[in-house]
């Protein structure tokens, strides 16, 4: 496979949300507005990229039996620069998203690709896939984020697009499930 199609194989065809359906627990649990979707998305694509870079430039070095353990603690160092910048620089968002930065460590979309690609494939492979991974996942966030908040309030990107409130059930966890079923349902349809 070349590198393009490791690229945009994430974006497309194996889009982490609304194909492979994989890191449903932030997707459904931070796209209350674009400007969260966006956010998580971006700070797991920093993840991604980096931990991908990382395990393909050490992989031969980790042993078998400590592989795992190994991805763990590497995706961990790279939330914890995610969550202390945020922390820092954006703590309006980084209160909005809470628990869920740390929990990026847990995503299986991250594991999956370190474990998956990066420790099989060359660097610039795993890096270029950790983009298309991320930026995939970015841009199913901040969709959903975009449908939840246009529909639910009226706002994109909390700038008020349509007076009074819409449809609240979006803004609330039941809409995230709705929005979600019709994104995946649209991305099927567009991908035959």
């Amino acid at each position: 496979m070349n590198n393009l199609q490791n690229f945009t194989k994430g974006l497309i065809k194996e889009n982490p949300v609304l194909v492979l359906l994989l890191g449903l627990c932030p997707t459904l649990g931070v796209t209350t507005s674009a400007i969260n979707g966006l956010g998580m998305g971006l700070a797991t694509t920093f993840v991604l990229v980096m931990s991908n870079l990382v395990v393909s430039l050490i992989k031969n070095l980790i042993p078998d039996k400590v592989r795992i353990p190994s991805f763990i603690v590497i995706i961990a160092s790279f939330v914890t620069i995610v969550e202390l910048l945020m922390q820092a620089y954006l703590p309006a968002l980084f209160e909005q998203l809470g628990l869920f930065i740390p929990l990026i460590v847990v995503n299986c979309i991250v594991l999956g690709r370190a474990e998956a690609f990066a420790s099989k494939n060359n660097t610039l492979s795993s890096l270029l896939d950790g983009l298309g991974m991320g930026l995939g996942f970015a841009f199913a966030l901040t969709l959903l984020g975009a449908v939840r908040e246009l529909l639910g309030s009226g706002a994109l990107f909390s700038i008020k697009l349509i007076p009074g409130d819409l449809m609240l059930v979006f803004v609330l966890a039941p809409g995230a499930f709705i929005a979600l079923g019709y994104l995946i349902a649209l991305s099927r349809k567009l991908n035959k």
